[in-house]
């Protein structure tokens, strides 16, 4: 192979990388489009989860788009996930879908006649429902530039092929992965809430797998509501679990340090951007023996 590492091959160095996966190859499970979603790192996630073989929870604190938990239960990696996330908008979309009524909001994606003005008559209602804010968060995901539902982000115009707002709304897909979705949700928890709270309460849960990925330093601003957290004291937080975690961040001198600052192991991995721009990640984990 030319002399490249794949994927999951030992590494003398850190910073080598092995190959971008390619996320097509990867079953697609959430119903959302999610700006930094992790569905590239799944093929290392399911190595990491694979690791021990005894019954496994899973905890996912920065839940977005789900795709990890999703996985994890779909493909039987664990016995039970919880998903936890703050923000109201995307919260309401599990709420729905797992706490909830979750053929409702299949049905309504799948029923929805999809035009500028529909679209702007749901989203600018102001009082909703946790059913008509799990629609019109999923709405927003789906018309909305990159899938970005943070304030300043606008309809798309153009799109694929002219389609316009119509380029990601595939309401038969969308319908498909929530009932789907429905069928294994009594192994999957979710919980509105704040993410620190929610590790701080489980850290000495021994048998308990974190997959941790809040907002990065650098591009969190630009794509979620709750982009400020304090990465030292997650660092900090995190260095206390006494169950198994894997911490994923972008490759930065800030995030370096505080790797360093911690005692912490790491490796770098590449992935693609939306634009096709390649570039890397770092994944912090209890033990690397997965890794090898």
């Amino acid at each position: 192979m030319d002399g490249q590492l794949s994927i999951f091959e030992t590494k003398p160095r850190k910073d080598i990388t092995p190959k971008a996966v390619n996320v097509a190859s990867i079953p697609q499970r959430s119903p959302f489009r999610y700006p930094g979603g992790k569905t590239w790192l799944i093929p290392v996630v399911r190595k990491w989860l694979r690791q021990c073989k005894e019954p496994k929870k899973l905890i996912e604190p920065f839940a977005g788009g789900g795709i990890v938990s999703l996985t994890a239960v779909f493909e039987k990696l664990v016995d039970q996930a919880l998903m936890i996330e703050l923000d109201k908008e995307i919260a309401a979309v599990w709420e729905v879908i797992i706490n909830g009524n979750h053929s409702w909001l299949a049905e309504q994606i799948y029923s929805f006649d999809l035009t500028p003005e529909h679209a702007n008559r749901i989203l600018q209602k102001e009082e909703k429902t946790i059913e008509e804010q799990a629609f019109s968060t999923i709405l927003k995901n789906r018309i909305f530039h990159g899938g970005i539902i943070t304030k300043g982000s606008g309809l798309i115009k153009n799109g694929e092929n002219g389609k316009g707002i119509k380029s990601r709304w595939y309401p038969k897909t969308l319908h498909d992965r929530i009932l789907a979705i429905g069928y294994v949700k009594k192994k999957i928890n979710f919980e509105t809430g704040d993410a620190f709270e929610k590790i701080k309460k489980a850290k000495h849960d021994f048998g308990t797998y974190f997959f941790i990925d809040p907002p990065y330093t650098i591009a969190g601003k630009r794509l979620y509501t709750h982009f400020e957290i304090d990465h030292d004291a997650l660092f900090s937080l995190t260095a206390q679990l006494e169950g198994k975690f894997m911490l994923t961040y972008d490759d930065t001198e800030e995030i370096r340090n505080l790797v360093d600052k911690y005692g912490m192991d790491f490796r770098t991995i590449p992935m693609k951007t939306t634009h096709h721009i390649q570039k890397n990640e770092i994944i912090i984990s209890d033990n690397f023996g997965w890794w090898e």
